[in-house]
């Protein structure tokens, strides 16, 4: 683990009311990648003096982050992706893929975000369900605790669908 990721976890979560997602805390399901709602611009600043190399944005392009994310977090040497998830209908397999893949492109430190978190938690499970072969409970327990809430309906229904092959 990076030496300065227990400041990273300080810093985001003292800074959680200053932005659009309000009392979503800062979620580390495993020791490379963090989860959250709309991080502020300093929170990203935080992040990426904290040693976190990525930032996957799963938000639409038409929902206001408040800043120039992108642009800020190219000024500060962060790769920065964007995975737009349209709520509980881009819940799908085939995301979770091109999530675990692009997860799987970083060495270093992941910062996954939407608005709240609920997004990252539900793809979060279906990777884990899905690619990674893990039962149904355990993954929709790993989504929650990366920060899936209203959308487990969805993240369900998904893995109830054949998987892809």
């Amino acid at each position: 683990m990076h030496p300065h990721l227990p400041k990273l976890l300080f810093l985001l979560l003292a800074c959680a009311g200053s932005t659009a997602a309000a009392g979503q805390a800062l979620k580390q399901p495993r020791p490379d990648l963090f989860t959250s709602g709309q991080p502020s611009a300093q929170q990203l600043r935080d992040a990426a003096r904290s040693g976190v190399t990525t930032v996957i944005d799963l938000r639409m392009p038409h929902e206001d982050r408040g800043y120039d994310e992108a642009a800020a977090a190219e000024a500060l040497g962060l790769r920065y992706v964007r995975l737009p998830i349209d709520g509980a209908a881009g819940i799908s397999e085939a995301n979770a893929r091109t999530l675990d893949r692009l997860l799987r492109q970083d060495p270093g430190t992941t910062l996954l975000h939407c608005a709240s978190g609920n997004r990252a938690g539900a793809l979060l499970a279906l990777v884990r369900a899905r690619v990674q072969g893990a039962p149904v409970d355990d993954a929709l327990q790993f989504g929650r605790d990366a920060g899936l809430t209203s959308l487990e309906p969805a993240v369900r229904a998904a893995l109830e669908r054949p998987a892809q092959p």
